[in-house]
């Protein structure tokens, strides 16, 4: 006999923000096109006015590449604020669920820094649609800076007070963390959360002309990047050592990869920073020194890229959550690495290969490298659009399963 089986998203966990992560990441990828195709002269970003002018005289290519890159923009931008909403409204009423009592009281506590990590990456991406979409914009941006600071605070601030819960509670009270079950870097999350709010903070240091505002930039993103750095650092460190012990917890395989998105993130805090201290503070740095640093980063994106999918290969992770009948939220961590690999590709290429004069932009070297960044991109579209399917799509008619 067929009975109807409910969503997998209809038994809500926090991890499902990564949904609304996942396609705000895509939407920054569509805007690398504009980021480094568009000619922009007179501000670090291209404007609604850059793109208009770049549609009216642009080459056909080029004309085809904006038109994909707002179509993106505009579609994963839509599926970010949807899915952050809905995410929201489940998490209000999942705090009333006895499953968020035992979720505070368990390792998994730190899930909930996926709540101010997506907030984080919407504003991002509330930036970049004023961008592309409103003319006039940058007329108005100096006022806006302070503004946006003044929000990503807040959201710091609450990634702050849950991180301090969380670390209150296990530091004061001994034998309540689970070593055993921390074989994952599933507590790197509130360093993601932390570094999104960092990349926020830093960017009125690259695209402010105010010495004040550039300044209090610098000092804030610092601020809550070294703090996630250090998170990160010593979460890595102990769960390393747990996954030595007991292995890779197999729902959380995933996680080995979270490294990747916040060294990309880690990475444009630092060129940011980097530009804000050229242009308003007369610091120089060598253009090879940029490509050093991005080729460093990307190194250690990859061995992290390589040993989660090694990890993920041998414990089948595929065929248990993407293609079983096994359903995991957690599935959405794996569109982070790919999408933050995708935007360090176009950096490294566009800021480090082509910044210090090793390639020529737009030659065959250039759209070599551009088309894997290009690729990954694809595939993690596809990725996003599968776990959607799978996980928010219309209730099918099959046998009842048992609860896992």
């Amino acid at each position: 006999m067929s009975h109807p089986i409910s969503r997998p998203a209809d038994s809500y966990s926090p991890l499902y923000f990564l949904a609304a992560l996942g396609a705000g990441g895509l939407a920054v990828t569509f805007f690398m096109y504009l980021m480094f195709w568009v000619p922009h002269p007179g501000q670090p970003v291209p404007v609604f006015e850059d793109i208009q002018g770049a549609l009216a005289t642009g080459s056909a290519p080029l004309t085809a590449a904006i038109v994909i890159a707002m179509a993106g923009i505009a579609v994963f931008g839509f599926l970010n604020i949807r899915s952050l909403i809905w995410n929201l409204r489940q998490l209000s009423e999942f705090r009333r669920s006895a499953a968020y009592d035992k979720l505070r009281s368990s390792n998994a506590e730190t899930q909930l820094l996926a709540m101010p990590l997506a907030l984080a990456m919407t504003i991002n991406v509330g930036f970049i649609l004023g961008l592309v979409f409103v003319p006039g914009l940058w007329g108005a941006v100096e006022v806006l800076f302070p503004a946006a600071m003044v929000a990503f605070l807040a959201i710091g601030a609450l990634a702050l007070a849950q991180i301090g819960r969380f670390l209150g509670r296990i530091l004061s009270e001994g034998g309540i963390f689970d070593v055993t079950a921390n074989n994952s870097f599933a507590q790197l999350l509130p360093a993601f959360a932390l570094s999104m709010v960092a990349v926020g903070l830093a960017a009125p240091a690259a695209m402010s002309t105010t010495p004040a505002t550039v300044g209090t930039s610098l000092i804030l993103s610092t601020f809550f990047g070294s703090i996630a750095a250090l998170y990160a650092l010593v979460a890595a460190i102990t769960a390393f050592n747990s996954m030595l012990q007991h292995g890779t917890a197999k729902e959380s395989g995933p996680t080995l990869m979270i490294v990747v998105p916040i060294l990309t993130v880690l990475g444009i805090v630092w060129l940011r920073q980097s530009h804000g201290l050229h242009t308003t503070f007369d610091s120089h740095g060598a253009p090879v020194e940029t490509m050093m640093g991005l080729t460093r980063l990307l190194a250690v994106q990859v061995a992290f890229a390589l040993l989660g999918l090694l990890v993920l290969r041998r414990q089948g992770y595929a065929r248990a959550y993407l293609s079983g009948d096994g359903n995991s939220p957690g599935a959405y961590a794996l569109v982070c690495p790919g999408v933050a690999l995708t935007v360090m590709g176009h950096f490294w290429v566009n800021k480090g290969l082509v910044g210090a004069g090793l390639i020529a932009k737009f030659g065959l070297a250039y759209w070599t490298l551009t088309a894997l960044a290009l690729g990954l991109q694809v595939a993690m579209i596809l990725l996003v659009l599968y776990l959607n399917r799978r996980h928010f799509g219309a209730p099918r008619m099959g046998p009842a399963l048992p609860a896992e």
